[in-house]
């Protein structure tokens, strides 16, 4: 049930200010970034900026449940390359019909790794991991490992390569409402309470009698239907269902959740700074992708991975001497 009293912004902020500093980071990177580029602020950037990161950061809401539970989803990748491919196999009949069944299909990916981690107790870790290869393994099958090319005679393209209302591509406004319904859902609801207390102790959750089974199973179950968002993002805006993209995506999402303040062992995250999240490491390869251009630097994208790691590192490095400290005052 919605409890609208259930937010409140100074507690919020209080209670993991690195969630505010990502944002702080990402305004840092936005005037720099228009102060040193001509075009940075341009409207082709920004549309072709968030198009693109619209995937990212449908992941990475998702992800941040699962890991608000304490668990892990290294599914998402290969599930969106999965679903990328049957939202092109069914592209004929129109998004109407291609974006609900692609998403059921990531659903129900995320529901067997539900099923398999709460029913099971197989660790998340070894269950994502299989559903992975699975996913993976089933995209390059139903395809022959070829790209699928899309009807572009539907309507399913007018979802990654048109504007709302000639202003906004659609794909923002799917993420925008997304996002807005998980944060709601997180912070104004009693599922949303459970999350958090199931990752802040799941045995101490069972005794008061919450409902951690439901609340994980929720937790995966988004996850996979988040990674069929993305998976339709990627046929639409490319035009072609691609069994071989996905990898690594299931790296940037658990990136964008750390980098967002969210704490891997759970029970401690945001949803707003996990978008910020994305957007900042998204931002990143934007800048150094405008520096390669002029010609002062020349990053090839080995490079990017290897930056994207050492941010990744530093975060966690920090994620880690905060709780330290936290911990020591305690005891203290």
């Amino acid at each position: 049930m919605l409890d609208p009293h259930a937010f409140d912004l100074r507690k919020y902020i209080s209670r993991n200010p690195q969630s505010f500093a990502v944002w702080i980071a990402l305004l840092v990177l936005i005037v720099f970034g228009l102060l040193r580029y001509d075009n940075f602020g341009g409207a082709y950037n920004i549309t072709s900026f968030l198009n693109y990161n619209a995937m990212f950061i449908a992941i990475s809401v998702g992800m941040c449940f699962v890991i608000l539970t304490g668990g892990i989803d290294l599914s998402v990748g290969s599930v969106a390359a999965f679903t990328s491919v049957v939202a092109a196999y069914l592209s004929p009949y129109g998004i109407e019909i291609a974006m609900p069944l692609a998403i059921l299909a990531g659903i129900c990916f995320g529901l067997f790794n539900a099923v398999c981690i709460v029913y099971l107790n197989i660790p998340p870790f070894i269950t994502t991991l299989a559903t992975m290869l699975g996913a993976k393994g089933g995209s390059l099958v139903i395809s022959g490992a070829q790209t699928i090319a899309v009807d572009w005679g539907s309507n399913f393209t007018q979802l990654g390569m048109e504007k709302a209302f000639d202003v906004v591509p659609w794909t923002i406004v799917i993420v925008a409402i997304l996002v807005v319904g998980l944060w709601i859902t997180l912070e104004m609801t009693s599922l949303g309470r459970t999350i958090l207390a199931v990752g802040g102790g799941e045995d101490a959750s069972i005794m008061m009698g919450l409902k951690v089974n439901r609340a994980k199973i929720f937790a995966y179950g988004l996850s996979g239907g988040c990674a069929g968002i993305a998976g339709v993002f990627l046929a639409s805006g490319f035009g072609a269902g691609q069994p071989l993209e996905g990898i690594g995506w299931e790296l940037s999402a658990i990136a964008s959740v750390v980098v967002g303040g969210t704490l891997l062992t759970g029970g401690l995250g945001s949803i707003p700074a996990t978008v910020a999240g994305a957007l900042l490491l998204g931002l990143v390869f934007n800048i150094l992708n405008f520096e390669n251009g002029k010609g002062w630097i020349s990053f090839s994208a080995y490079w990017q991975m290897v930056i994207r790691g050492a941010f990744l590192f530093a975060v966690i490095l920090f994620q880690t001497r905060v709780m330290n400290r936290q911990t020591s005052l305690g005891h203290s």
